[in-house]
């Protein structure tokens, strides 16, 4: 499975709705309004990075409202339980 961050500049008067429709998108596992550089961030689970191409460029940059995007490839997965298990050896 591949993870990948897309950071998602909107259009300041459809963040709601751009939102959503990114939502909707198959292979969008999660989308988070925020504040900062970006409006958006998608996290995107697909299996193999020309899915990754297809959901990002061929359909995620094509939606009314966004302006720009940027994809990271996320590498390897840490979670606290993995980093509390990590400093527990030995206890």
């Amino acid at each position: 499975m591949i993870t990948a961050i897309v950071l998602i500049s909107a259009d300041v008067h459809a963040i709601d709705e751009t939102a959503q429709a990114v939502a909707d998108v198959d292979g969008v596992r999660e989308v988070f309004s925020c504040a900062g550089d970006v409006d958006l961030i998608a996290i995107v689970a697909v299996r193999d990075h020309e899915r990754v191409a297809a959901v990002v460029t061929g359909t995620i940059n094509k939606l009314p409202g966004v302006r720009h995007t940027a994809t990271h490839i996320a590498f390897k997965a840490y979670s606290s339980a993995d980093v509390d298990a990590g400093f527990a050896i030995g206890e």
